[in-house]
């Protein structure tokens, strides 16, 4: 039983950083997931799947992996830059570039 510890980016359609600041530990997919005959579905048998737990902290992530026997693999991703360009820069007369429609 494996699992894997990581902090999720945040919604794309979102401005704010909800759900990017806790970490989540899940299981990893212990039987493929097959394709249910009838309805073309895909369905799996692995409950673990259906589990996701949210850890304010990698470290209490971790400690509970720990005390539960569980093979955590921990995954630190880049913090995403954010560069600030406001519309009258397009205007500049000091400009790098040029300026076209």
């Amino acid at each position: 039983m494996s699992a894997r510890i990581y902090r999720p980016a945040k919604a794309a359609t979102q401005s704010g950083a909800a759900k990017s600041r806790r970490w989540l530990l899940e299981f990893e997919p212990e039987r493929a997931r097959e394709v249910e005959p009838l309805m073309g579905w895909t369905s799996s048998s692995d409950m673990k799947a259906q589990i996701k737990l949210w850890f304010a902290t990698k470290e209490e992530a971790l400690d509970y992996a720990a005390r539960q026997g569980i093979e955590a693999r921990v995954e630190e991703l880049g913090v995403a830059t954010r560069k600030v360009v406001s519309y009258s820069d397009n205007f500049r007369s000091g400009r790098l570039g040029q300026w076209t429609h």
